[in-house]
């Protein structure tokens, strides 16, 4: 069984892509300093795939920490990085815990595969490093804009790193450009889990919805889009785990020893923030109390994916229905105030 190191294991996207990997015969090893996630993901994991997975709380920029896990470990097929902070707004008020963590913890991720001659890495990133594009969709060869915030630089910075590192060493790396990941998974044992108030637009509106919140904001209605407001691309996160899994299985099977590939991972479909907001309503037959507000300071316009370069090289493609996502979410939602 090949294993795979997974930092950020516990959090949104590494815990379905542990369960993706799992489901795909491989060893997940997780890493996770539990800063925006939770421990009993660990049970959760556990429960839904009868298997303990092997967890060291570690922070990934702290790089004797993680030497411990490489050198315990022994040997891994592959790492799939995913830790990091990831709050847009957060990043613009405090843009040094970002450049400071997300960059850092990708060099000592780099070193250290480099030491235990690791070859194969899947790079969380985003496609925040297009900035505000000209035109969509976007392909990867849109031309970058200056990125929006400090935490869309982060990935830009961290993808050039890889680009640079893989040009002297040998490293096969895909660096996984996300666009909105949502939904949970269908059992409604895992989810997205923000702490403290919700920055993304789905567990706000499930806050919202189950009354943790007394009100969801939509920033801006005056925007170039169909309904005023923000166009996104939003990706069901069991559809983004399995691309995670896709892109382990491709590289294992490249013959090259040097390669630095960007790949979109999303739906190809942009819908406005307001339509998501109507579907959550029509799906789960609610009503969300919700109000427009100014713009927010780092969002762009609007955004979404040309994926058929991911569909071509991985062999993958996005199955889960928007309103199925929605559903999930809020299931997840419903088992959180339960759980509480």
């Amino acid at each position: 069984m090949k294993k795979i190191l997974v930092t950020g294991g516990a959090g949104f996207i590494g815990s379905h892509t542990v369960v993706s990997l799992h489901n795909a015969g491989y060893e997940a090893v997780i890493v996770d300093d539990f800063s925006n996630s939770e421990r009993f993901i660990l049970d959760r994991l556990e429960q839904i795939t009868g298997k303990a997975f092997k967890c060291y709380e570690a922070d990934c920029a702290d790089e004797a920490a993680m030497e411990k896990v490489f050198k315990e470990e022994k040997s891994f097929a592959g790492v799939i990085h995913f830790a990091a902070y990831k709050s847009v707004p957060e990043s613009v008020a405090d843009p040094l815990k970002y450049y400071s963590k997300n960059i850092g913890s990708l060099c000592v991720v780099l070193k250290l595969m480099k030491q235990y001659k690791v070859d194969n890495l899947i790079f969380s990133s985003s496609c925040t490093v297009y900035g505000q594009p000209d035109q969509y969709p976007v392909t990867e060869e849109t031309p970058q804009k200056p990125a929006n915030s400090p935490y869309g630089n982060t990935k830009k910075i961290c993808e050039d790193i890889l680009r640079d590192f893989v040009a002297i060493n040998d490293l096969k790396t895909i660096a996984l450009r996300y666009f909105n990941p949502i939904g949970a998974h269908p059992s409604g044992l895992i989810g997205e889990l923000p702490k403290g108030v919700p920055t993304n637009l789905i567990p706000f509106i499930t806050q919202t919805a189950i009354g943790i919140r007394g009100q969801l904001t939509v920033f801006g209605d005056d925007y170039n889009t169909p309904d005023g407001t923000n166009v996104r691309d939003f990706i069901d996160v069991n559809d983004l785990a399995q691309a995670h899994v896709k892109s382990i299985e491709y590289l294992s099977s490249l013959q090259d020893v040097k390669l630095f590939d960007t790949l979109n991972v999303g739906t190809g479909n942009g819908v406005t923030v307001l339509q998501v907001v109507k579907a959550f309503e029509k799906v789960n037959d609610l009503k969300l109390n919700y109000k427009i507000g100014p713009r927010r300071s780092g969002d762009v316009e609007a955004i979404y994916a040309t994926v058929d370069k991911a569909e071509q090289k991985l062999k993958w493609s996005c199955v889960v229905p928007l309103e199925d996502s929605l559903k999930h979410a809020w299931n997840w939602e419903k088992a959180l105030a339960v759980k509480k």
